[in-house]
């Protein structure tokens, strides 16, 4: 039996409902875009959301690979899928202009955690960064679309460098269950950190060296916050709010993990509903109030 292509739509509504099931932080930001973009938004998110599923699952590495290989097979012909999610990317590549080979970035850097990658350094966390995050600022930049500035695309790719940090710090404990380790050795070495759980199951930090340390990255990624969120004036303003939005949570978690590193230890921090609603409301007030002192 021959299967049945989705009509746009259908594979339209299928993504956003992945996008509102999962993108637990993202989605407060991409509600605040108009239909047309935030559909084209969702069907982004979808396919990373499927890219990095493939990596955290419960597959064996060889199986992870070959799924991983296939998916960036199938990224030749989207179009010519009857996966709803892949009918969809095609469609908003048609309507912007979608960096597909972005999609790649994104594997390449999947691929690096299924092979168990560890980091000499952070200039070798970076890339990592910029193949797992980046990749996807720059995919959801060609949904918002730019002003004149040449530099929005590295723009984007810092902000998103600036989230994975964030995401890293947050979840170190997390991470070491798995027997994942993003925090550079060398930094490692240099506070004389040795990562492993204490008797209750919490990161073990006796002396406080795991909290300099954390503090520290915390204050480095603030810095690839400013640096990314230069690109917040070459956006609209509905564009400017959504990635206000998606931002201040993380960069709102940066500064409480920067506040108390221990935070950390023995949870998965993160923002309630309500304070997320806030960052929201407030990053589309201020763009409103932006766009009105322009007029």
């Amino acid at each position: 039996m021959t299967a049945t292509i989705p009509t746009v739509a259908d594979a339209y509504a299928a993504c956003e409902q992945i996008t509102r099931t999962e993108a637990k932080n993202f989605y407060y930001g991409i509600r605040l875009l108009p239909p047309d973009k935030r559909s084209a938004l969702c069907a982004l998110y979808a396919l990373a959301r499927r890219i990095d599923d493939i990596g955290d699952g419960a597959l064996a590495p060889a199986a992870k690979t070959e799924a991983l290989a296939l998916l960036r097979k199938s990224l030749d012909d989207p179009g010519g899928q009857d996966d709803p999610v892949l009918v969809a990317v095609a469609e908003t590549a048609r309507r912007y202009p979608v960096p597909m080979p972005a999609f790649g970035e994104l594997i390449d850097g999947v691929q690096m955690d299924v092979d168990g990658t560890g980091y000499a350094d952070f200039a070798h966390l970076t890339t990592y960064c910029r193949c797992v995050a980046g990749s996807v600022g720059r995919l959801c930049l060609s949904v918002f679309g730019t002003g004149s500035d040449p530099r929005a695309p590295l723009f984007a790719d810092q902000l998103g460098i600036a989230l994975q940090q964030t995401n890293i710090l947050r979840d170190i404990r997390e991470d070491l269950g798995d027997g994942r380790v993003y925090l550079p050795r060398d930094e490692l070495d240099r506070f004389g950190v040795r990562l492993e759980f204490d008797a209750t199951g919490a990161l073990s930090d006796p002396d406080g060296r795991l909290a300099a340390l954390v503090r520290t990255a915390a204050e480095r990624a603030e810095n690839w916050y400013c640096l990314g969120l230069r690109l917040l004036p070459e956006l609209d303003s509905r564009s400017a709010a959504c990635c206000a939005a998606m931002a201040g949570i993380y960069r709102q978690l940066n500064s409480r993990i920067r506040a108390n590193p221990a935070a950390v230890y023995d949870r998965r921090l993160s923002l309630s509903g309500w304070e997320k609603a806030r960052v929201a409301s407030s990053a589309l007030l201020r763009s409103s109030a932006t766009l009105a002192g322009v007029r």
